[in-house]
């Protein structure tokens, strides 16, 4: 691991501690797994994007037309 500097607020920093004693982890720890939450969530967004557009490529009729037209279904 490579060890960086950064600048907190006043609040945050307590924040962060209180946080850390609560979970009885280190502050380091604690802002390296919030690090890795928030580019885990960021990642899911962006794939939550990239699906939404990819879904507007597709006509708005029913998408299970096709699936209806090569069924076959039992005789009642």
């Amino acid at each position: 691991m490579q060890a960086i500097q950064v600048v907190l607020g006043k609040e945050l920093l307590k924040a962060a501690d209180t946080a850390a004693r609560r979970g009885r982890i280190r502050r380091s720890t604690l802002i390296r797994n919030a690090l890795q939450e928030h580019l885990k969530r960021l990642r899911i967004r962006e794939a939550e994007a990239r699906e939404r557009r990819a879904y507007k490529t597709i006509p708005d009729d029913n998408e299970f037309d096709a699936l209806e037209r090569i069924t076959v279904w039992p005789d009642d």
